[in-house]
């Protein structure tokens, strides 16, 4: 029988801490997609009166801001699970 924890070629076990951190990026990317759909949904309910267009704008900007975002979550856990461990191979892009 073959441990299911063991390292492979394709998967790196660095216990724990690897687990909680993955936990945390995925909540942190979750969050950040909760609120780029907030903020575009408001953006455009506000685009349907003359009155709240501007609001709307901003809302929109927004939303572009936060989908800046997402990407830079995924860089930022790449490196630090690289720092955590340097021989990480194979990480799906797909992960969140």
């Amino acid at each position: 029988m073959t441990d299911p924890a063991a390292s492979t070629p394709w998967v790196r076990r660095i216990g724990h801490g690897e687990l909680l951190l993955r936990h945390r990026y995925e909540m942190a990317s979750i969050i950040n997609d909760i609120l780029i759909a907030f903020w575009f949904i408001a953006g455009s309910l506000l685009f349907f009166s003359p009155l709240t267009t501007t609001a709307g704008v901003w809302m929109f900007l927004l939303g572009s801001i936060e989908l800046a975002i997402r990407p830079s979550i995924r860089l930022i856990r790449h490196l630090h699970l690289r720092k955590v461990q340097k021989s990480i191979t194979h990480e799906s892009d797909q992960d969140f």
